[in-house]
């Protein structure tokens, strides 16, 4: 069978990447023809272009001293597409044809006999690809079948005004899965059943992992930190757990932490799952910050997002009874240092990744 995923694949994040990777490393495991539809319309390409300059700059004709403005932090940024695009032109294989918009999916569509949908924030309707008709596979013969797997609403409800879009789309699909409970409650709202299943890199046990990471010759002690918005909480946070234990405090994004022992800015994902791998304890505002960190079975907290994107993580810990792991800065000494009992919830975590696994099994044939 010839399977095409379609995701946001390339868009410079170390969860987007390996979620993009392991399922179609998982599908190729189970002898499948997989192939990741190489899908940029144009607002999921563009990164790191030295030029751009916003609208209300250019109209206001600042668009130059907004440019010099940003130049000099763009240049820098360039280190982190070299090192990304590395690991994509290694790890990820697409379709030859590169696909701008949802016309050019219609007008020559990818040959293949599924289509999966999936994983990831694909239908996020607060972002421009919950609302593209591209990830609802609205192309292709009608006899192909369509599937979603591990799809991510990101948020309890959908936009407002975006409902009918959703529901309209939706009825492409064969089956749908989604990656969190509040998914399943949106998709009754509109009518449909699904399946909630985990984020494809639950797939792999952890000595697959294990194979892929790159800890660049690191051996301390250290508590790791994740932090998509330089958040004040998790710089507090981590500064007492460092004072707390005695550790050293490493930092893996794209952003420099004045706090930390050592930052690593630019990494690809394989040192992103090494640093998680060899941590003593991970602190982000992360989803896969967070699943990574469990499926080493490390003592983590999660501190909420400023942009509110909680939802992910809030329904991954509540699944297997971790949701005391969101905490704040109000957190306890006592409780910052108690360690997750792995073998209270192991077993669990193993008949969710069956579950998983049965339902690709399923509706795969």
């Amino acid at each position: 069978m010839r399977i095409k995923t379609i995701t946001c694949h390339h868009v410079y994040n170390h969860g987007a990447y390996l979620q993009t990777y392991a399922l179609i490393e998982y599908l190729k495991s189970l002898g499948y023809d997989a192939e990741i539809i190489n899908y940029r319309p144009y607002y999921l390409r563009g990164h790191f272009n030295l030029w751009h300059i916003e609208h209300k700059y250019k109209k206001i004709g600042l668009g130059w001293l907004y440019l010099l403005a940003k130049l000099p932090k763009r240049l820098i940024a360039l280190n982190r597409k070299k090192v990304f695009d590395k690991f994509y032109n290694q790890y990820i294989q697409t379709t030859s044809e590169e696909y701008l918009s949802i016309d050019d999916l219609k007008a020559n569509p990818p040959e293949a006999d599924c289509y999966i949908a999936g994983s990831d924030q694909i239908w996020n309707t607060t972002f421009k690809n919950g609302i593209d008709a591209g990830f609802y596979l609205d192309f292709g013969k009608k006899s192909i079948k369509r599937i979603s797997y591990a799809a991510s609403f990101a948020t309890d409800t959908l936009t407002i005004g975006t409902e009918k879009f959703v529901s309209d789309n939706l009825k492409h699909f064969d089956k749908i899965s989604v990656r969190e409970a509040s998914g399943i409650k949106i998709l009754d709202s509109l009518g449909y059943r699904g399946t909630e299943v985990l984020d494809p890199v639950f797939l792999f046990p952890k000595y697959f992992w294990d194979k892929f990471s790159n800890n660049k010759g690191i051996n301390n002690k250290y508590i790791l930190v994740y932090d998509f918005e330089k958040s004040p909480e998790i710089r507090q946070v981590a500064k007492r757990l460092a004072k707390i234990t005695g550790l050293k405090i490493y930092s893996i994004g794209s952003h420099h932490l004045n706090y930390v022992n050592k930052n690593f800015i630019n990494y690809d994902p394989t040192t992103f799952v090494g640093l998680i791998k060899n941590a003593n304890y991970i602190i982000s505002n992360s989803f896969h910050g967070t699943a990574f960190a469990m499926i080493f079975e490390k003592d983590f907290f999660v501190i909420k997002r400023i942009d509110g994107l909680n939802v992910r993580m809030r329904d991954l810990l509540s699944k297997f009874d971790l949701s005391s792991r969101i905490i704040s800065t109000t957190v306890k000494d006592d409780e910052l240092v108690f360690p997750i009992d792995y073998s209270k919830i192991s077993h669990k975590i193993n008949d969710e990744i069956s579950k998983s696994q049965q339902f690709l099994f399923n509706a795969l044939t």
